[in-house]
């Protein structure tokens, strides 16, 4: 795939090093942050502080007043509350947080987790009726119920009350004058940041940071010490990291705090799940939260009941949080095998059929099991750089899960195909939805037909936060990186380019020397370093065919000085631990052959 590097402005020397000199940072630090909109010295200490004290109000977000008086009046009158969540994730820990603060305040409280097959995303109609004969008086939602127009309505003419927290985008009209209104349900609170008429300062939040911040509410209201918010606060940090909300303003400190307290946990059931996926003894960083405990939670909902996820996070009996550590990681080894069959299949049927030509990917699976749309769609995206959609069979119906680029609003492109959808939610860059299968060639034509997609949306663009040479990539300088952890969707890990490199040797590694590394050279001042690219080597191959031909490639790999072999690279720098050495090494992500 084609790559635009795309090199930040860069703002004077003497700006960058007063700005730098006032915030105490390294010049590069500096850098980084002035082009990521983070301009000052009192924001640069800010950010690169994260505290508590920090945290906007609670009580600024749309009926949160209201909401949280709803649930201690139903406390003191001894209701029946149930909090309805979701199988996800952010679903299951902004559930569990909710059930904790809500045991703490007293509450009679239980909860519903739906069922991924049987009951589908949000509020179900039949579960509602479920629940009121079950003697349920209050329902409070966790990241759901923004859409759930029909079933809040169903609800309350069972005599129940509603409070909605969610932080999904909200459903909205076009009048004639093409004035967008918000659809809210008829809950007797409805709190999301994503209300048009809410003030609060941060839209960002994740269902667990709107569930947590309802607790501290709750907290505050029924004069609980707020330090007992903190075994919350690591709950809150897994939901936001797997929720891919960007990690900026509350969302940073949520997760920078909750990282400090995983790594020190108490929570036994977070404990046994560190251990079973090997990160015991480790520093757990987002990335382990995003890539191997995220996961494991996720799976429980996809393949089974994102009950037992629950169960694990509130457990106290040390035994059952190893077996249930145990089934969640099977479960997630279970999907991945799952998730790559599909995929291979998925990739052929797309590059032998016209579907490749398509701006707007929609492939419809009837087959698959439709807890693997989402991250299937999301790897179709990674590979083509498009808006993708996946569908597949439901059980009278078909449900599809849509993940988007940066150019693309995928919530408000479905909402112009609301005419032909049963149902449709999410946000610019994800969306999940149903219609009828015979639909679905419609729904693929409209899409592409409306979209507005220009060639240049389409090439996948790296963004590089500046340029260095390989002298000045030293321990300092890594240590200095670290600070502005924690990394993720809206904080990326910061990307250098380092330009014309004499490579002085490669060497291909892996069982089938499918990883290489770089002897890489400064042409300027001689220092070397070292890096690696992984699964790299067939691309290596063909950029250097491209430049060489391809019968001196192997010619190249073995001598690369012979044949004056020079490279821009872009890289993340890391340090290497082997035999108890440390040293410094370049992360490629990508890399150009010089003519």
């Amino acid at each position: 795939m084609e790559k635009r590097w795309r090199l930040k402005s860069r703002k004077h020397n003497s700006d960058i090093d007063r700005i730098a000199k006032e915030a105490g940072v390294n010049r590069f630090i500096a850098e980084i942050l002035v082009n990521r909109g983070i301009e000052t010295p009192e924001e640069m200490v800010k950010f690169l502080n994260p505290k508590l004290k920090h945290l906007h109000s609670p009580r600024h977000m749309k009926d949160m007043d209201r909401g949280t008086d709803i649930i201690i009046n139903a406390i003191k009158s001894g209701k029946k509350i149930v909090i309805y969540g979701d199988y996800d994730c952010d679903g299951v820990t902004s559930t569990t947080i909710m059930y904790k603060g809500l045991k703490r305040c007293g509450a009679n409280v239980s909860y519903h987790i739906p069922h991924r097959i049987e009951e589908g995303y949000g509020m179900n109609s039949e579960a509602v009726k479920r629940l009121a004969h079950e003697g349920c008086q209050v329902i409070i939602t966790c990241d759901n119920g923004i859409s759930c127009v029909e079933q809040v309505a169903l609800a309350k003419s069972l005599g129940m009350e509603v409070v909605v927290t969610d932080h999904h985008e909200v459903p909205f009209t076009v009048d004639e004058n093409g004035v967008e209104r918000d659809i809210l349900p008829e809950a007797d609170a409805v709190i999301n940041p994503k209300r048009r008429d809410c003030d609060y300062p941060f839209k960002g939040l994740c269902g667990a940071g709107v569930a947590f911040k309802f607790v501290h509410t709750l907290y505050h209201k029924l004069k609980i010490d707020t330090k007992e918010l903190y075994e919350l606060i690591e709950i809150a940090a897994i939901g936001t990291v797997c929720d891919v909300v960007d990690l900026v303003d509350e969302n940073r400190i949520l997760v920078s705090m909750g990282l400090r307290m995983i790594n020190e946990t108490r929570n036994i059931g977070l404990r046994a799940l560190i251990k079973e996926v090997g990160l015991d003894g480790r520093k757990i960083r987002a990335g382990n939260i995003g890539f191997q405990i995220g996961p494991c939670i996720n799976a429980t909902g996809r393949l089974d009941t994102a009950n037992l996820s629950v169960e694990l996070l509130m457990c106290e009996d040390e035994k059952r949080a190893l077996e249930l550590a145990k089934e969640l990681r099977r479960l997630n080894q279970e999907r991945q095998e799952m998730t790559d069959k599909a995929l291979e299949e998925i990739f052929m049927e797309i590059e032998s059929s016209s579907l490749k030509n398509d701006r707007v990917l929609v492939v419809y699976r009837e087959d698959l099991h439709e807890s693997l749309a989402g991250i299937i769609a999301g790897r179709i995206r990674e590979r083509y750089n498009r808006p993708a959609y996946v569908i597949t069979n439901a059980k009278d119906k078909a449900k599809g899960s849509g993940r988007s680029i940066e150019e693309y609003d995928m919530f408000e492109e479905i909402s112009k195909c609301r005419d032909i959808l049963l149902a449709a939610g999410g946000h610019p860059m994800a969306a999940g939805f149903s219609l009828l299968a015979e639909n679905i060639p419609l729904f693929r034509e409209r899409l592409n037909s409306q979209c507005t997609l220009t060639d240049e949306d389409l090439v996948c663009k790296v963004d590089i936060d500046d340029e260095i040479e390989v002298g000045d990539v030293t321990f300092n300088l890594i240590d200095d990186l670290e600070r502005l952890e924690p990394f993720g969707k809206g904080n990326r890990e910061p990307l250098f380019m380092a330009k014309d490199l004499y490579i002085d040797r490669i060497f291909l590694m892996g069982q089938n020397r499918e990883h290489f590394r770089l002897t890489c050279r400064d042409s300027k001042s001689g220092a070397t370093i070292n890096a690696v690219a992984f699964y790299e080597t067939d691309v290596l191959r063909e950029k250097l065919s491209e430049i060489y031909g391809v019968d001196m490639v192997d010619d190249v790999i073995l001598d690369p000085q012979g044949a004056d072999l020079r490279m821009d690279l872009l890289f993340k720098p890391a340090i290497n631990e082997w035999n108890n050495t440390r040293s410094i090494q370049l992360i490629l992500e990508d890399y150009r052959v010089r003519e």
